[in-house]
């Protein structure tokens, strides 16, 4: 027998943006006009000092500020068209689409970073560490404030499902990629500060390519957690943690078994499912509806219903 969805008197719109989409956004825009701001200034000054360390590193943040640009036009497109009927599952999931994008462009500057480095390290050129050394703390002033900017919703929520022991995270993937961009901006800034300090003081020239090479590492691994993470979303991968909680709350009695089931993101703090039971006649398809209840990512259900 075909499983064919029930209608009931639960109905529900695609609006499936974080709850703190606007706040993100703005905090976003911050750090774009303080990253762009810098970009300006490094590579004026690598220009004015003839410091190529200065114009290199205005260029790189150049990148990083096109990254926040499409995390913050992300946002802008998201609010936009979060009730055209076009996007079938509402526009929740646009914020990962940029999340692997701007993954990708980390990887790629992780990458020059290292070739770069590598370069260096067997063709030693003039630093000019003085100004170097101020435009890197600086920059690395402006990443602290970036950081801080970002970090008042960034990271993970954690959430009790009532009475059962399922807890797990919700990820804007978005400001998480913001987030890593200025982290990896902070990084370099750390790195360069230690090596130039090294190179002017003791002679070491050979460290600031060293720990470039060591730098665009530990970038490349962020890079490729933030794309592996954003890719499962775009990829609609099964959410086990609310796969399990729906299995737990039907499958407790035996009037009611599971023989499908579907659970993906559809936004960084919403989840749909599509839930197919063989169930008794005494329960109808609101009634397994009132017991999932409880699961309060869950935006939007279908439920496939079929009498034992």
């Amino acid at each position: 027998m075909t499983l064919t969805p029930q209608a009931s008197r639960f109905t529900h719109d695609h609006l499936f943006l974080g709850a703190a989409h606007d706040e993100n956004a703005r905090r976003t825009l911050w750090v774009v006009a303080l990253t762009f701001v810098m970009m300006i200034g490094e590579i004026a000054a690598g220009y004015i000092t003839g410091s190529m360390a200065l114009l290199a590193d205005g260029f790189h943040m150049a990148t990083h500020a096109v990254a926040l640009g499409i995390a913050a036009a992300a946002y802008s497109f998201a609010r936009r068209h979060a009730n055209n009927s076009r996007f079938s599952f509402g526009t929740g999931k646009v914020g990962d689409l940029a999340a692997f994008a701007s993954a990708m462009v980390l990887g790629l500057v992780s990458i020059g970073i290292a070739g770069e480095s590598i370069l260096r390290l067997f063709q030693p050129i003039t630093v000019a560490f003085t100004e170097a050394t101020v435009i890197a703390v600086v920059g690395l002033a402006v990443n602290v404030v970036s950081a801080l900017l970002l970090a008042g919703n960034h990271g993970d929520h954690g959430h009790d499902h009532h009475n059962h022991n399922h807890g797990h995270h919700h990820h804007d993937n978005n400001l998480r990629s913001a987030y890593v961009h200025v982290l990896a901006d902070a990084l370099t800034s750390v790195l360069a500060i230690a090596a130039l300090l090294a190179g002017r003081y003791l002679g070491w020239v050979w460290l600031d390519p060293v720990i470039g090479v060591v730098g665009a590492l530990v970038i490349a691994k962020w890079a490729y957690g933030l794309m592996r993470d954003s890719a499962a979303v775009l990829l609609d991968a099964t959410d086990e943690h609310v796969a399990a909680e729906i299995r737990e709350l039907l499958e407790s009695t035996d009037d009611v078994r599971i023989s499908d089931l579907h659970v993906w993101q559809v936004g960084p703090q919403a989840r749909a499912a599509i839930v197919s039971v063989v169930a008794t006649a005494s329960v109808s398809a609101d009634a397994i509806r009132e017991r999932l209840a409880p699961v309060h990512e869950l935006s939007h259900l279908t439920v496939e219903y079929r009498n034992a």
